[in-house]
């Protein structure tokens, strides 16, 4: 039985197909301005690495910003659900997953079965999400997946006074005026946006056995962060970006069985 889970979001569409336990294939395509548009390649472009047409699939789970856009789905299943899936699937262990994603962040509390018990959700504006440091990387003239590396180089941090993406981008381009140095600012900036993820923290609790996922989980930047102010190791994934597709994926087995 071959299935598909499918997370469509606001900077980038993740597919993953799944045959049992084992990833057939996955892919990681941008958004862009159509979702519905970037479904069908993301999907198909898993589907070509597996050697696999779509009739191959017995059934497909969506989530995501964008999963009602995809009319052939079998189920839409929200993201909250699907990523705590994932995380439990890789890391039995998980008992707390932080997801930052491309336009929203979220803490999920999981039990010992890797069930929800509670959660919270930042998706009002882009603050310490992966849209926030695109555009703090556009405004440092440095590149995305440079960042992380940049502010382990960093002897001292430097406050960054307001999360809001419009006015942190001037705050950086005043300190930048100030001659600060790059990597104290972006050292700046992840301390941001750690706080910012610690607040939904304290306010869901947190249970030992962290689990990050999300595009941002591949900046070691604000995983380091993170874990100084939670005092444990975070586990990232070998692939974070898709954790969400394979929860999908996962809970397309279960709705494949009864069809």
């Amino acid at each position: 039985m071959i299935v598909a889970g499918i997370d469509i979001g606001s900077i980038t569409a993740e597919t993953v197909i799944l045959q049992g336990n084992q990833i057939l294939s996955s892919s990681i395509l941008p958004t862009g301005a159509n979702s519905r548009r970037a479904a069908d390649r993301s999907l198909a472009a898993a589907l070509s690495q597996a050697n696999l047409k779509q009739e191959d699939l017995a059934a497909i789970v969506t989530t995501g910003y964008g999963r009602a856009s995809f009319s052939s789905a079998t189920k839409m299943i929200t993201e909250i659900t699907c990523h705590a899936r994932g995380a439990f699937h890789v890391r039995p262990e998980t008992r707390t997953v932080i997801d930052i994603g491309g336009q929203d962040s979220k803490v999920i509390r999981l039990d010992e079965r890797g069930r929800n018990v509670d959660f919270q959700m930042n998706d009002k504006c882009a603050a310490g999400t992966g849209r926030f440091l695109e555009v703090m990387a556009h405004a440092l003239e440095v590149k995305l997946e440079d960042l992380g590396r940049l502010s382990h180089s960093a002897k001292r941090s430097i406050k960054i006074s307001s999360m809001c993406t419009v006015f942190a981008e001037s705050e950086v381009i005043s300190l930048i005026a100030e001659s600060q140095p790059k990597e104290v600012i972006i050292r700046g900036l992840h301390d941001a946006i750690a706080d910012r993820i610690m607040g939904m923290v304290h306010r869901v609790g947190v249970e030992e056995g962290v689990t990050i996922t999300g595009g941002v989980a591949k900046n070691e930047g604000v995983v380091r962060a993170l874990e100084e102010r939670l005092g444990v190791k975070l586990f990232v994934p070998s692939e974070p970006q898709i954790i969400g597709a394979l929860g999908a994926a996962l809970l397309a087995q279960n709705i494949a069985k009864d069809i």
